[in-house]
C-alpha cells in the first residue's frame, strides 16, 4: 500500500512541477497529462543532479529548480518541433 501512495504522490508532484514549466514559457503546448507528468518528473531529477553537483548535497533539490528545469526541457522539446520560445511549433503526426 506504501508504494502505491509514494507512486501517486510521485504522479501529483510531476503533474504541478510539469504544469509550471508549462506555464513559465508563453504560448500553448499540445502535450497530454501523462507527459506533462513525465516532463515534470524528468526536470525534478534534472534539479535533484544538478544540485548534487554543484552543492554536494544529497537532499532535496529546490522546487524553483524544478521548476526552471522543467521549462528549459519544454523548451527543447520546442525547439525539436521547430518552434522557439513564445511558438510552440508544429506536434509530430
Amino acid at each position: 500500500m506504501e508504494l502505491i501512495v509514494y507512486l501517486a504522490l510521485l504522479a501529483v508532484m510531476g503533474l504541478v512541477v510539469g504544469a509550471l514549466g508549462r506555464f513559465a514559457l508563453p504560448g500553448r503546448d499540445p502535450m497530454s497529462i501523462p507527459m506533462t507528468i513525465g516532463i515534470g518528473l524528468v526536470g525534478s531529477f534534472a534539479s535533484g543532479l544538478i544540485w548534487m553537483a554543484l552543492f554536494d548535497d544529497r537532499g532535496y533539490a529546490p522546487f524553483l529548480l524544478s521548476v526552471v528545469c522543467t521549462a528549459v526541457i519544454v523548451y527543447f522539446i520546442r525547439r525539436s518541433r521547430g518552434g522557439g520560445l513564445t511558438d510552440p511549433g508544429v506536434p509530430p503526426g
